[in-house]
């Protein structure tokens, strides 16, 4: 293993869960992070303070990434305090569950928004900078629903499913400059959003989880982490599946 370079990561969603798990891990290895958020200033500041205490460097940059307008704003306040974004990992996501049948147009909107047109506007906001520095790593947090399918969630597949589908295009446009796009795509993992879906739903979940249990919010991070250092130069375009055998 080579010795670690600092350098600036943008985490979108980056205030809880998997995004704040991501954003401390890049910010243990070094890297200064901008933390991401839409809403939820106290828990991105509370990110914020956490990876400070720990004598990390950190920024909360509040902004739609589902919005043209908004991603630019935000890109420059994190190049104007932090510097050229290095590493992004596109994180931010939301699900509005429902049978086709009963889904409405603005469910379906919402999502590929939040999910998926963020993947696109975020990464082409970093990427001038990226392709003069020939250098850069983009991370986008995909899922299983996008390998798989999930029932009840055909915009939440779709979604994810097409960020998979962008990784590897985009892979291809830009790896001749030094730059590696990936995916990695979480099963179940233990956050808010799947402590919402209920005792029973998360039990039988685990029951066909190969290794009996759901995964942290960590081991994502850590799946993301390596492939934003140098020792994952030579890998792009791929998507690393974090599910605990769920799909065996």
């Amino acid at each position: 293993m080579g010795e670690a370079v600092s350098r600036v990561a943008l985490v979108t969603g980056g205030s809880r869960g998997i995004g704040r798990a991501i954003a401390e891990l890049l910010a243990s290895a070094g890297h200064s992070v901008a933390v991401n958020y839409v809403s939820n200033a106290s828990a991105a500041d509370d990110a914020v303070r956490v990876i400070e205490a720990a004598g990390g460097r950190a920024l909360a940059v509040q902004g739609d990434v589902g919005d043209e307008t908004a991603v630019a704003t935000l890109i420059d306040q994190v190049q104007d305090q932090l510097g050229s974004v290095e590493i992004l990992v596109n994180n931010a996501g939301i699900t509005r569950d429902d049978l086709i049948m009963r889904m409405k147009p603005e469910s379906w909107d919402e999502v590929l928004q939040t999910n998926l047109r963020s993947v696109y506007l975020c990464s082409k906001a970093v990427m001038r900078g990226m392709l003069r520095a020939r250098w850069g790593r983009i991370i986008s947090v995909s899922s299983v629903a996008g390998v798989y399918g999930n029932a009840g969630q055909a915009n939440y597949s779709a979604a994810k499913a097409g960020i998979i589908g962008f990784t590897k295009g985009l892979a291809k446009e830009v790896g001749s400059r030094g730059i590696t796009v990936n995916a990695v795509a979480p099963g179940f993992i233990a956050t808010d959003m799947t402590a919402a879906l209920g005792e029973d739903t998360t039990s039988a979940a685990v029951e066909r989880i190969t290794l009996g249990r759901l995964g942290t919010a960590r081991e994502v991070a850590t799946a993301v982490g390596y492939l934003a250092s140098d020792d994952a130069s030579y890998i792009t375009g791929q998507t690393i599946v974090v599910d605990g055998g769920l799909a065996l």
